[in-house]
């Protein structure tokens, strides 16, 4: 069963108000000689919570992370049981592979209480550097359901914590929405909040709920830069959560809807992950708002971010006009086209 739903009152959360840790690339270095064994050159990472960086070593290349002072333990370590999990599920899965240290545990904890661990690198180059296509957007939809079969049957305490960026906390964002500067932006955010808290949230605890990815948007997906419709693996488990396993799909189509034709990218998306992981006419019905539910969570949580961190707004702020553009296209369509459409296309 999900758990029981929370107030519209929900934290936030201390991960989204504290800063990636501070720690110089020479100290980096010499935790990972002295725990891993592992030597080469370092490469900062940018990341929004946690301090990253590459390593190009003899034994290949790897991601080396240091995890938010204000991330718990027990969340840090459900990523290292996931990412394990997911693997034995199915092996040829691209995705990060846990690096034991030395002592044979999967992370390392710092004097300063920061976990430290590592991970193999995936090839490939974000699809936000890369050119879209339709055939990319199934790519991406096949993967997507892929890892959510392969995370199937996980059961870990730690997957119920509180995140804000979980689809089904949507109602808690309304404090954020005089953050959002753009009048017509706010308006649109406001009526998806609305129908939210009236249709989509009631229906929420009837779904199939299991762990999730929770942030496949298009800077943690990779594709081949020399021919970009081939997807390459999925990266940052940082943001798995227990909810409804349609919100992953959500979230993954939410960075695919073209703003020209919205309805055809929706359901092309939708049709491919079916394909691979069939969705029950409940969640084939939700789609349509639990898309526009995660664009305004990107623009909201993202904004009141911003605001915080300036210095860091360009990263923040990288996946808002993509938010914008469709939550403008989405407020076009007829409602009951949109479900014949996807109906047809999710048989």
């Amino acid at each position: 069963m999900p758990p029981p739903p929370l107030p519209e009152t929900a934290p936030l959360g201390p991960l989204l108000d504290t800063p990636p840790p501070a720690m110089g690339s020479d100290r980096v270095a010499a935790l990972l000689a002295e725990h891993w064994g592992l030597t080469g050159q370092l490469s900062p990472l940018t990341s929004e919570r946690d301090l990253n960086h590459r390593l190009t070593a003899p034994q290949g290349r790897f991601v080396v992370k240091v995890a938010n002072a204000a991330e718990p333990r027990a969340l840090t370590r459900f990523q290292n049981r996931a990412l394990r999990h997911a693997a034995a599920a199915d092996p040829a899965l691209p995705i990060p592979r846990v690096i034991a240290a030395r002592n044979g545990t999967d992370d390392v904890v710092l004097p300063e209480g920061n976990l430290m661990r590592v991970l193999t690198w995936v090839e490939g180059a974000p699809l936000a550097t890369l050119p879209q296509s339709a055939a990319q957007g199934r790519a991406v939809a096949t993967l997507g359901a892929r890892l959510v079969r392969a995370l199937r049957g996980l059961d870990d305490p730690a997957a119920d914590h509180v995140l804000q960026w979980d689809i089904r906390h949507a109602a808690a964002l309304r404090p954020l929405l005089p953050d959002i500067a753009d009048p017509a932006l706010r308006a649109l955010c406001t009526e998806v909040l609305d129908r939210f808290d009236a249709d989509i949230a009631p229906a929420l605890p009837g779904l199939r709920w299991q762990v999730v990815h929770g942030d496949l948007n298009p800077h943690n997906i990779l594709a081949d830069p020399a021919g970009p419709d081939r997807v390459t693996g999925i990266l940052d488990f940082g943001d798995m959560v227990r909810t409804p396993l349609v919100c992953d799909l959500a979230i993954a189509a939410s960075y695919r809807i073209d703003p020209a034709h919205p309805l055809d990218s929706l359901s092309d998306f939708a049709a491919a992950w079916h394909a691979t992981d069939p969705l029950t006419v409940a969640e084939r019905a939700l789609l349509p708002d639990l898309v526009a539910a995660r664009m305004v969570t990107t623009v909201a949580i993202t904004a009141r971010r911003a605001a915080r961190y300036p210095a860091n707004a360009a990263y923040i702020l990288r996946n808002v006009p993509s938010a914008r553009a469709g939550l403008a296209a989405l407020a076009t369509l007829d409602r009951a086209t949109v479900a014949t459409t996807l109906a047809a296309a999710c048989p």
